[in-house]
């Protein structure tokens, strides 16, 4: 399949990975607290109707289904956030999963449109309800809520475990993947937690509470955190579902990602300790500065767990479907030999800014800026967030050059290069130039068309060596050669 290239559009210097995934923790956490707000409000008008509890109905009736309304409203809006920055950071990738999921993303909105439905209908009329047409009511808000995650997350499962789908290419292959049952679970158990953690909050905050009341819903809402006891297991679980290589990234093969993840258990770990027995086991009461310190920790916890999500899939943003950079894995040893950057019909930003050979825009820097739009873009900017001539300040030219030519060797987290000889080595005069501080004049790299064909072949022979394969699936035909 021939490569094609879409417009994206340039974030400076926030990278567009931390662009989406800033905005994906947000939204995910705003979406986690609608869905276990729902079944919070169902487990408080059951306490209210039955008579255990009579604080509950105030609680229900003042404060928590307003701010249910507002995260799911939240939720919908970064929703579309996330849809619209998706399409500006990457649209091979969402092009790809609209292809084969449209039909179930379609089921899911299907849900969510039930899901707004029925909270603004509980929000304006539930008060005029009777109890059971209440309750009956929110278990219809909370079944479309869990649902609409139930079909989210195995569309987002999959881009890390398409499993089964790579021979068969059948739809519920592709959804009921393996890293599927531990995520859904898992995120409902989050969404529990966070809705009892908010609703803490807001319980201290109410004024017209006493002390008695207080303790008495706190104690109420804790009992939502009791799965919590879970999360261990669900963690293993997915984790021993995940390619053997995604796992190696969050046990040190990468820094950032085994940080997050250790974020996101020791986090999770502080609040599930007080949940479980503090809360639960002690019955503890908990105050509103402690309460908002373990939200704070949910969100750490949930920051965390989305970021390794993210990371554990690279060099793939579908696995063995689509690297990173949105070039297919079958399509790089093509692109080394006609390149990609003759098929970019799109202007460069700034292009005018660069140094002039023979009155025209230095042809080689050109190239090279268009050759890191095309393929460094998505994960590194050039001045700003993991910059890429702050990650090669070190490295002089040749190191660039052969580095670029094997950088799946060299960090097995970066897809290989795909593009020529001669798009690599302007790339290199590219980072180069920006590492010393954009000069406005720079030497023609072609100058010396003897030596500059001898570099492009040392290139050549890099790139050969290397092969066009991720350093995975060079490390696994290695160990099927060495078994035989």
């Amino acid at each position: 399949m021939d490569a094609v290239l879409y417009p994206v559009n340039d974030f400076g210097p926030v990278m567009k990975g931390l662009a989406i995934g800033g905005l994906g923790i947000f939204h995910v956490f705003t979406a986690h607290f609608a869905i276990g707000g729902g079944m919070l409000l169902c487990y408080f008008q059951w306490l209210a109707m039955t008579g255990r509890s009579k604080s509950a109905r105030a609680f229900l009736d003042g404060y928590f289904r307003y701010l249910v309304l507002i995260s799911f409203v939240t939720g919908a809006l970064t929703g579309v956030a996330m849809w619209f920055t998706s399409i500006q950071v990457s649209p091979v990738t969402i092009g790809l999963m609209i292809d084969e999921f449209h039909w179930l993303w379609a089921v899911e909105w299907t849900f969510f449109c039930l899901e707004v439905v029925a909270g603004y209908a509980a929000f304006k009329y539930g008060p005029q309800l009777t109890d059971r047409a209440r309750l009956a009511l929110l278990v219809l808000y909370s079944f479309a809520a869990w649902m609409s995650l139930f079909w989210i997350n195995g569309i987002l499962s999959f881009q890390l475990t398409p499993g089964a789908w790579l021979e068969s290419r059948s739809l519920w292959d592709a959804f009921f993947n393996p890293t599927f049952l531990p995520s859904l679970f898992y995120r409902t158990v989050a969404a529990l937690v966070v809705a009892a953690l908010v609703a803490m909050v807001l319980i201290n905050l109410a004024p017209t509470f006493t002390r008695e009341e207080r303790e008495e819903l706190v104690h109420r809402a804790a009992w939502l955190m009791a799965p919590m006891a879970l999360m261990p297991v669900l963690g293993v679980w997915f984790i021993a579902a995940m390619p053997p290589d995604s796992r190696e990234w969050i046990m040190g093969g990468s820094i950032a990602m085994t940080i997050m993840l250790n974020i996101a258990i020791g986090a999770s770990a502080l609040v599930g300790g007080y949940a479980l027995f503090g809360l639960i086991r002690k019955q503890l009461y908990i105050n509103g500065a402690t309460a908002t310190v373990l939200c704070i920790l949910a969100f750490a916890a949930t920051a965390g767990g989305e970021f390794v999500r993210e990371g554990v899939r690279k060099p793939y943003t579908l696995r063995e479907l689509l690297y990173s950079n949105a070039v297919r894995p079958e399509q790089v040893a093509a692109l080394r030999e006609h390149g990609l950057t003759e098929i970019d019909p799109y202007p460069l930003r700034d292009e005018d800014k660069l140094p002039k050979l023979n009155g025209r825009p230095h042809p080689h820097l050109l190239t090279g800026a268009l050759v890191f739009r095309q393929q460094c873009s998505v994960c590194h900017t050039t001045a700003g967030v993991n910059a890429l001539p702050g990650l090669t300040r070190g490295w002089d030219a040749e190191m660039e050059r052969q580095n670029f030519a094997k950088l799946q060797q060299l960090k097995p987290f970066m897809p290989p290069f795909a593009g020529t000889p001669a798009e690599l080595e302007s790339l290199v005069q590219f980072v180069e130039w920006w590492e010393k501080g954009r000069p406005d004049t720079w030497p023609d790299a072609a100058a010396d068309p003897t030596e500059y064909a001898d570099r492009l072949a040392r290139i050549r022979r890099w790139l050969d060596e290397a092969g066009p394969h991720p350093a995975l699936v060079r490390a696994a035909r290695s160990d099927a050669k060495g078994g035989r």
